[in-house]
């Protein structure tokens, strides 16, 4: 599997430098600009193993005017891992860099874990309803780290990757949640909706990604065997009007209206598929 072993060598190599040279990013500018291109450089050597060790071919659809000077939130469907590694190929240099929620485990990963820590990605505890109901105070904490992951953005540019379904799909998954969609989970509106509330005027645009795999029950192995003939990557973008943000923990008739909005969404994605 030289595809796996390779993309795992990349990311391996690509968090060791990040390690390495991001003390001397405080002192030295040069460095703190190579620190801050590094995604590009590893999206870039990801893209040409992709093309190198398969032949898996990409068509990408994508609106016109994407720029890396705005902010955006990113929403698609989630199939396998293979995911991250195709979102990457398609928007890296297109607009900020792709920053995902991540379950607060994975900051303890070798080296990923720290890299993505460095380059701001929020982490989040996830909880069952049962342990909520328990401990409701443990809500909060996830709600503080999306609200200051937020105020970054308001400071730079940055793009908030959201998998809205919150986990990979699955035939098994989609039959336990008896969701209405052939293709897809049911959304989760509340984290998006948080995001859009404490980001405010400072982004404009939501990107609603959908990702079509030649055969849509792979995994992440053959992805990397290159048993994937085609990779389909459909993009709109849609403003962010006012009526899109609004307080979703207090106001139940915007929480009503922004999960109609999203499963709206997901119709039309589910569609595609």
């Amino acid at each position: 599997m030289p595809g796996f072993l390779l993309y795992a060598l990349n990311i391996i190599v690509s968090c060791l430098i990040v390690l390495v040279a991001f003390p001397f990013s405080y002192v030295f500018p040069p460095v703190k600009r190579f620190v801050i291109a590094m995604p590009l450089y590893w999206a870039n050597v990801n893209r040409a193993i992709l093309r190198w060790t398969t032949r898996t071919t990409l068509d990408i659809q994508l609106p016109e005017g994407l720029s890396t000077e705005k902010s955006y939130i990113v929403t698609a469907n989630h199939q396998s891992w293979a995911d991250i590694l195709v979102l990457f190929d398609v928007f890296s240099g297109r607009i900020p860099m792709l920053k995902f929620f991540l379950k607060q485990q994975l900051r303890w990963l070798p080296f990923v874990g720290l890299s993505c820590w460095i380059y701001g990605f929020p982490f989040l505890y996830r909880h069952t309803s049962a342990e909520l109901k328990k401990h409701p105070e443990w809500k909060q904490r996830d709600l503080l780290s999306t609200r200051k992951a937020c105020e970054r953005f308001k400071k730079n540019p940055g793009s908030l990757m959201v998998f809205a379904e919150g986990t990979r799909f699955t035939e098994a998954k989609r039959a336990k949640q008896q969701s209405p969609y052939v293709h897809l989970l049911k959304p989760k509106a509340g984290g998006m909706a948080i995001a859009l509330q404490h980001m405010g005027d400072n982004i404009k645009s939501l990107l609603d990604v959908t990702i079509i795999y030649s055969d849509q029950k792979h995994n992440f192995l053959d992805f990397c065997r290159g048993k994937l003939k085609k990779i389909t990557v459909i993009a709109r973008e849609i403003p962010i009007t006012n009526d899109l943000r609004g307080d979703y923990e207090n106001n139940p008739e915007y929480r009503r209206d922004f999960q109609r909005f999203l499963n709206n969404l997901w119709a039309e994605k589910d569609a595609l598929l």
